[in-house]
């Protein structure tokens, strides 16, 4: 994930919103996919195919599960989709695409899972905006920050409008720092 051969950057925007997870959320979210897995006979929802997606969202209404659980279930189905998509873009080198994947995944997050926040989604909205090829939330949600992928002449460019948009809306000013994608943790030989 070389951005630099290619002329972009990732950026990080710490919205500096703390993650408010202990009321229950999270485990609210992981309950309802377990559900929905267990409604659609499989041990987890990287079980379901994307393209038996549909199929699968209609059984689960005919069973009687709750839309909650039916928007959690599209979020993780689609999410993993998006993976993949992902991945087929970085093998052939067309990096740039990522970035609208990035927004959808987003979308799904704010929209299906419901883990978003004010700030998170101006960050996503405004740096789009400016230029910014995606941009998500990363993490648990809740607060916390996103990623951005831009060219790297916008790269000031949009740490500005982003930095800017917080002050307008009153939100305490973010943190915008690179993020230099490398090799993971791995033992030494």
């Amino acid at each position: 994930f070389g951005l630099a051969a290619h002329g972009l950057r990732l950026l990080v925007v710490d919205t500096r919103v703390k993650h408010a997870l202990g009321d229950g959320a999270y485990a609210e979210r992981r309950a309802g996919c377990e559900a929905g897995a267990r409604a659609l006979g499989v041990r987890a929802l990287r079980d379901v195919a994307y393209e038996d997606l549909p199929g699968a969202l209609d059984r689960l209404a005919a069973a009687g599960e709750s839309e909650t659980v039916r928007r959690y279930v599209r979020h993780v189905v689609s999410d993993d989709h998006r993976v993949e998509r992902v991945i087929a873009l970085l093998d052939a080198g067309d990096v740039r695409a990522v970035g609208e994947i990035l927004v959808e995944g987003h979308a799904s997050l704010r929209d299906d899972l419901r883990v978003s926040c004010a700030e998170l989604d101006l960050v996503v909205e405004t740096a789009t905006a400016a230029g910014a090829l995606g941009a998500r939330m990363t993490g648990g949600g809740f607060g916390g920050s996103a990623i951005v992928l831009v060219e790297e002449p916008d790269a000031e460019s949009v740490t500005k409008a982003v930095t800017e948009a917080f002050t307008a809306a009153g939100h305490t000013a973010p943190r915008v720092f690179p993020a230099i994608p490398s090799r993971g943790a791995h033992r030494l030989a």
